[in-house]
């Protein structure tokens, strides 16, 4: 079996998926990136030979993949992270790397009740429906730390409960905003629908606000807690990458090993 050196962007629950699938299937060294601690922990539990614990330049990443001969550059960050990924492919471009973006599929919403969902463009629209439509009641916000300053230019601190990593980075954030600690909800890994439905009871939440992050992010849960308690629930469409190529995207394991081994067999082809 070909030894393969990869480059992984992590931090979310499908690397570590990932990394464990690789570490069990193939013959790697793997590295990962995350942005925090605790995803670096995580990412070595799941078998990632090295973590590295902080963002990262663009320029750093190209030096590392340079400079350690990678065969292979997995870009598994959420959905959401459009920064990175855009980095990811133009890093993969500069290095001449082979790439692979894993994307967690979409929610398919055929047979989900999603009446009390609105729509938003982007986190500071979704600050602009709740002042508008939404005035009385308190705010949860589940959709991580990076995207609270833009909710909160259309709405009060005062009513705002976001659910953060406990992290020193997420933790100063919301000092900075001004953020009550009485406000901040620490909490790891997807709530279940009686979690959301108690801390909506707790918190006297009129409105939630989440990322259409897929089924992995725990989003039918906030949905079900949304209908069930009768408040509104903010979901951000995700972000459209005209950078990405369809054919760099894999949605589960099984689409994943087909692209290694058209990779490992086109390397083969080359030797």
């Amino acid at each position: 079996m070909k030894y393969l050196n990869i480059f992984i962007l992590g931090g979310t629950k499908d690397s570590t998926e990932i990394i464990k699938h690789l570490k069990n299937n193939y013959n790697t060294h793997i590295l990962t990136t995350t942005t925090t601690e605790y995803g670096s922990k995580l990412a070595a539990e799941a078998g990632s030979d090295d973590t590295i614990s902080r963002p990262l330049l663009k320029d750093e990443i190209i030096k590392i993949i340079n400079n350690s001969d990678f065969d292979l550059l997995i870009d598994a960050t959420h959905p959401f992270a459009e920064h990175i990924t855009k980095t990811s492919i133009s890093v993969s471009k500069i290095c001449n790397i082979s790439y692979i973006r894993f994307e967690r599929p979409s929610l398919n919403f055929d047979n989900i009740d999603t009446s009390h969902i609105v729509y938003a463009k982007s986190f500071e629209n979704a600050g602009e429906i709740i002042s508008e439509e939404i005035p009385e009641g308190n705010i949860l916000h589940f959709a991580g730390a990076n995207t609270m300053e833009d909710v909160l230019k259309n709405v009060s601190t005062e009513r705002f409960y976001p659910r953060i990593l406990k992290v020193p980075k997420s933790i100063e954030k919301c000092e900075k905003l001004g953020i009550k600690e009485d406000h901040i909800i620490a909490m790891e890994g997807a709530a279940s629908l009686k979690e959301n439905m108690d801390l909506i009871e707790k918190h006297d939440a009129s409105v939630m606000i989440t990322k259409e992050s897929g089924e992995i992010g725990g989003v039918i849960e906030k949905i079900d807690a949304a209908n069930k308690k009768d408040i509104s629930l903010i979901m951000i469409k995700r972000p459209f990458i005209k950078e990405l190529n369809k054919k760099d995207i894999v949605s589960n394991l099984e689409e994943l090993d087909e692209k290694i081994e058209k990779i490992i067999k086109s390397a083969e082809t080359e030797i």
